[in-house]
């Protein structure tokens, strides 16, 4: 693909993850874009590490999905280290897995069997942190050349500013239902206990703090006890 064309592909692909209506959908979407518009891709993921664990977020193909199941499994492999590396690196490429790999033997071994001949990584990070390794995997060795590092870096550049919407816009819809829970919770204490918004509020709080629950959760208790109980 040439950059012009690819320019224009990446402007659309822009557009329809900010269309997107989920954190999850920006990143399902991700991932199946980045097998349609780099070239010689035959599969992505998205992969974070938490608490030490591989965690996927998004898998287009069945080769990334297994891939990131064995790097959680062996606790090694290159998406696992870039998704948790603290020294500034956002990229990696390995042209030819088909070659020894002394940073990764087990997993080398174990993801040739899966059909991985050449993979490559970038770092989605956005404003509040890093998010996660978007990979790109093909079965041919010598698939991603240097190239791919241009090509990635605009990939995950829109995918992280896009992915950056997405949470903000899933955090104000959790925030709009999480006042509605209370207000209609704080309701129901009035109603059923004669108190004042201020006191119904306070009576949540309280309850938050006691059992160390979320304020949320404990709305969702008193609505689930319904008005009367």
């Amino acid at each position: 693909m040439e950059w012009r064309e690819y320019a224009e592909q990446m402007a659309l692909l822009a557009r329809d993850l900010l269309a997107q209506d989920s954190a999850q959908s920006t990143l399902d979407h991700i991932a199946a874009s980045a097998v349609e518009l780099v070239e010689g891709c035959d599969a992505a993921g998205i992969l974070t590490v938490r608490k030490g664990k591989a965690v996927t977020l998004a898998a287009c193909g069945t080769m990334a999905a297994e891939s990131d199941r064995l790097q959680g499994e062996l606790g090694e492999g290159p998406c696992f280290d870039l998704a948790r590396r603290t020294d500034g690196e956002r990229l990696y490429r390995i042209a030819d897995l088909t070659q020894p790999q002394p940073a990764w033997e087990r997993y080398a071994a174990r993801a040739r069997d899966l059909g991985v001949g050449s993979v490559t990584g970038v770092l989605l990070y956005t404003d509040d942190g890093d998010f996660g390794a978007l990979n790109l995997y093909a079965h041919r060795p010598g698939a991603f050349d240097k190239d791919i590092e241009t090509a990635g870096w605009l990939l995950a550049s829109h995918a992280a500013v896009a992915l950056a919407n997405a949470r903000i816009i899933d955090q104000l819809e959790d925030a709009k239902k999480t006042r509605h829970a209370i207000g209609e919770a704080m309701g129901i204490l009035r109603e059923r206990h004669r108190l004042s918004e201020d006191d119904a509020f306070n009576v949540l709080r309280r309850i938050s703090q006691h059992h160390n629950i979320k304020l949320r959760d404990v709305a969702q208790q008193v609505l689930a006890s319904g008005p009367t109980a």
